[in-house]
């Protein structure tokens, strides 16, 4: 071997190495990266409503309520052009969704995104959007259930989001969802969120601090393995599920956890499980204990009845901002960083 050949093999293994370290250390940093939080409304500021999922047949009663709410509390609307188009199942076609959703993304007269409903359809769309002018002009994104899948998109991008109600929760008489939409209130114009939880059997004790990341189970479940699937580690995972049966919780939390989902979780709150659908052969234990049961192995704090998912009293979380969560038998504390 000349003396140049092994120069050169020995600069290339330096420059390789050195590449393999500091990709490395970026992988770490961004575990713990503070998101970028978009600015908080204030009366004038502009809310687009969009329909990235399912289909608004008969609602448009609902989306004028949500519009009339938000004029009152001083802001601006505007309503996707194609927010009642129809598609089957969908909201449009993929296309009309994405254009209609990348519009409002691109607009920096836009200060907050309001999706008029979940259901399913998000996915289909994720891979189509761009985020360059979005990350001038950053936007709160606000939805929970399907659109589970925008929020950890926004997460990964560097941004944090809303999970919170939609304009279809209007459905509901507003005096029976005071709470569901006062926090979202509070989360849009900057008023600390602090939430008291009633205490569980169930929890898991103890106090932990971290990014709150997560949403609907099936959802994290479906980005698994996917570029928008969350780094959990050093976070605290929310978690909410409405219909499924329990074996099929079961099976989406053992497959989290056999990915590695949960290794560097600092804890778990855990939202609205409702509806859980029964059946033939008796599962033996309670929605609670099987999930308890699942991170069983784990020394993380676990935190029941978080009002937060598919009913009524659906308060508004801040993903990607940190939290403080404190966790005992009589209940549980958790606390928004300012």
């Amino acid at each position: 071997m000349s003396r140049i050949t092994l120069i050169t093999i020995l600069l290339c293994s330096i420059f390789f190495c050195g590449n393999t370290t500091i990709s490395a250390q970026n992988t770490i940093l961004n575990k713990t990266t503070t998101l970028i939080r978009p600015p908080y409304l204030k009366t004038g500021d502009t809310v687009a409503i969009v329909a990235p999922s399912g289909i608004l047949r008969n609602r448009t009663a609902e989306v004028e309520q949500a519009k009339s709410l938000l004029q009152n509390w001083g802001l601006k609307v505007i309503v996707g052009e194609k927010v009642f188009n129809q598609n089957y199942h969908f909201a449009g076609t993929d296309e009309e969704r994405r254009e209609d959703l990348q519009k409002v993304m691109d607009d920096p007269k836009v200060s907050a995104i309001w999706c008029a409903r979940g259901g399913y359809g998000t996915v289909r769309i994720l891979d189509k959007l761009d985020y360059t002018k979005f990350k001038k002009h950053p936007k709160w994104v606000i939805g929970y259930s399907d659109i589970t899948a925008l929020h950890n998109q926004v997460h990964n991008q560097g941004f944090e989001s809303l999970h919170a109600m939609m304009c279809t929760s209007l459905q509901d008489n507003t005096e029976t969802i005071k709470e569901t939409i006062s926090t979202l209130k509070d989360a849009l114009f900057g008023t600390p969120l602090i939430y008291t939880l009633e205490g569980s059997k169930y929890n898991k004790i103890g106090t932990t601090s971290g990014q709150l990341v997560g949403g609907n189970l099936t959802i994290l479940h479906t980005m698994l393995g996917s570029k928008t699937s969350i780094d959990t580690s050093g976070k605290i995972l929310f978690i909410e599920e409405i219909g499924e049966y329990e074996y099929h919780i079961d099976r989406m939390l053992q497959s989290l956890k056999r990915a590695g989902y949960f290794d560097n979780c600092k804890g778990v709150l855990v939202g609205d499980i409702t509806k859980v659908r029964r059946n033939t052969t008796a599962w033996g234990v309670s929605i609670e204990q099987l999930i308890l049961d699942v991170f069983a192995e784990y020394n993380f704090p676990v935190a029941f009845n978080m009002p937060a998912g598919h009913e009524k009293d659906n308060r508004a979380l801040i993903l990607g901002r940190n939290v403080q969560l404190t966790v005992t038998g009589d209940q549980s504390l958790v606390v928004f960083q300012k």
